[in-house]
Order: structure tokens, then C-alpha cells, then sequence
């Protein structure tokens, strides 16, 4: 098809050298893939936007509606964080990879899987282990653009938490398994770390 396709195209351009013929194709190819990436780019980035999260009733009046006046929306820092600084990777390779996980999950939208509150409420465990699936998978990859474990002062910390961060650090513990429930409502059933924990039991 593609030689058919170049027969055709040098029948019909009989005073173009093959030089010029080539670079002319290579030309407008390079430029077709310039628009694509330039799309796909404005794309990705209109999809991290929070208006672009809370575009449809599922998710403005659930998890927004529980975001609002948490610690990551208002604090005494006004260090303000939207839905894809937790939701979406900034690395290229995990970000793509979540963009297609989440352009999947469009399916439920269109079924109206959660569609009214009650029908949220009834999945609110299972979408919460999901995030935590993930997280627990990636440690905390999400958690970490803000956080960084070495720029945390420990002489600007409680005891309490400076104790806690040494524990987690020491044993390979990540993000999730005690920051929870901190920026959405606590599902019922076990906790993240309960979660690995049988994740790991299963394994063996």
C-alpha cells in the first residue's frame, strides 16, 4: 500500500528529483508529528487541570466537596494543591501510563457507575484501594513531588512524628501507610497497611 502509495506520488511530481521528493515527504511527516505532540501535550496538560477533575457531578460533589478545607487546600504555608498533584505522576513514563489507566476508567463515568451519592458511597472502599494499590506500588510516587524525605527538618518536627519518620524509613515503610484519610472521608475496612500486609501474604 505505502509503494503504491510512492509510485503514485513520484508519477504525479515527474520533475522532482527522488532527493527532493523525500525530503519534501520527510517534511511535511516531521511537521504532522510536531501537531500531533503538540496536541497531545495541550492535552495531558488540560487534563491535570482541576477544573478539568471536577468537570463532571461524580467528582465535584464527592471527593471535592471532602477536599475543601483540608490541610492540602488550606494551611498556614498557603501551599495549595489540586487534584493531579495527588492523583498523577510528573515523571513522563508514569505519567503517560496513568493517563492511560485513567482514560479506562472513563467507562465507568459513561455507565454511571457512580453517578448519585449513594452509589458513590457503596464504592468508595474499592476506589480507595485502588489509589492505595497504586501508591503502595510506586511508593508514594505521587506523595514525593511535594514531599521530599531530605529536605523534611527533623528539628522542625514534632517527637511524635520525628520517632514515626524514623520507624517508617527503617522498616520501608512509604507515604500511604499512615497519611490517609487526610485530603478525602476514611473508607470502611482495613487500612493501607493492612492492605499491603495482605498483599504480602498472598505472595507467599
Amino acid at each position: 500500500m505505502i509503494g503504491k502509495w510512492w509510485t503514485n506520488l513520484q508519477n504525479r511530481c515527474r520533475t522532482c528529483s527522488r532527493v527532493t521528493l523525500t525530503a519534501g515527504v520527510l517534511v511535511i511527516a516531521l511537521l504532522g508529528a510536531g501537531i500531533l505532540m503538540t496536541v497531545g501535550a495541550a492535552a495531558m496538560a488540560y487534563t491535570n487541570t482541576q477544573d478539568f477533575c471536577i468537570g463532571c457531578h461524580e467528582m465535584k460533589d464527592n471527593v471535592y466537596a471532602e477536599f475543601k478545607g483540608t490541610i492540602h487546600d488550606v494551611n498556614r504555608t498557603g501551599v495549595h494543591v489540586i487534584c493531579s498533584d495527588c492523583h498523577v505522576p510528573r515523571e513522563p513514563i508514569p505519567l503517560i501510563a496513568r493517563k492511560i489507566r485513567a482514560s479506562l476508567e472513563l467507562w465507568g463515568h459513561f455507565r454511571g457507575t457512580i453517578d448519585t451519592k449513594e452509589k458513590f458511597e457503596a464504592h468508595r472502599t474499592m476506589l480507595a484501594h485502588r489509589v492505595w494499590d497504586r501508591m503502595l506500588e510506586t511508593d508514594s510516587l505521587e506523595c514525593r513531588n511535594c514531599h521530599k524525605r531530605e529536605s523534611m527538618s527533623s528539628e522542625l518536627q514534632s517527637e511524635k512524628a520525628r520517632n514515626r519518620h524514623a520507624k517508617a524509613q527503617k522498616e520501608g515503610m512509604t507515604c500511604i501507610e499512615c497519611h490517609f484519610g487526610i485530603a478525602h472521608k476514611e473508607p470502611d475496612g482495613i487500612t493501607p497497611q493492612e492492605l499491603k500486609a495482605a498483599k504480602l501474604e498472598k505472595k507467599k
